[in-house]
C-alpha cells in the first residue's frame, strides 16, 4: 500500500491545554481570553495572564486571528475543527502507524469496547464511503 504524506497545510500539533482552549474557542465561534477562562473546568485554575499567553502562542502558531478591540482581544480559530481532526489523523497514520490507516482503524476497533450499534453505526459509514467511491468511478 502507497504511503500517505503528510498534510502541507500548519502540521504543528496542538498541546493538551491548547486543544482545550481551542475546544473552546471552536465551540463559542470566537472568544476573548476571559471567555475562554469562563469556559475552563474548574480544576484549571489558570491566571489570566497564563491564559493569555496561550491565546497569543496559539495565534503565533497559525490557530487562531486576532482582532483587537478597544478593550478587549477577540480571537476567531483560522482552522476549523474538522481541518484539525484531518491534519491530526494524517500525522498520526503517518508518524504512528507507518502510513497504513488500515492499522489506526484495526488498532482502534480493538482497543476500544464498541457496542453493536456502533459497530453497526461503523458498518453503516463504510457502506457510504464505499458507495461513494463507486460514484467517483
Amino acid at each position: 500500500m502507497k504511503k500517505r504524506q503528510p498534510m502541507p497545510r500548519n502540521n504543528r500539533l496542538l498541546t493538551d491545554v491548547e486543544l482545550e482552549f481551542m475546544t473552546i474557542v471552536w465551540r463559542l465561534g470566537s472568544a476573548t481570553v476571559k471567555e475562554v477562562m469562563k469556559n475552563l473546568p474548574e480544576f484549571r485554575n489558570l491566571a489570566y495572564t497564563s491564559a493569555a499567553t496561550i491565546m497569543k502562542i496559539l495565534n503565533q502558531k497559525g490557530y487562531l486571528k486576532c482582532q483587537r478591540d478597544s478593550f478587549a482581544h477577540t480571537f476567531t480559530p483560522i482552522i476549523s475543527k474538522v481541518e484539525y481532526e484531518n491534519s491530526f489523523l494524517e500525522h498520526t497514520v503517518t508518524h504512528v502507524f507507518d502510513g497504513e490507516p488500515v492499522a489506526l482503524v484495526q488498532r482502534l476497533l480493538g482497543a476500544s469496547q464498541i457496542h453493536k450499534d456502533e459497530i453497526l453505526q461503523i458498518e453503516e459509514v463504510l457502506k457510504n464511503l464505499l458507495a461513494n467511491k463507486k460514484k467517483r468511478k
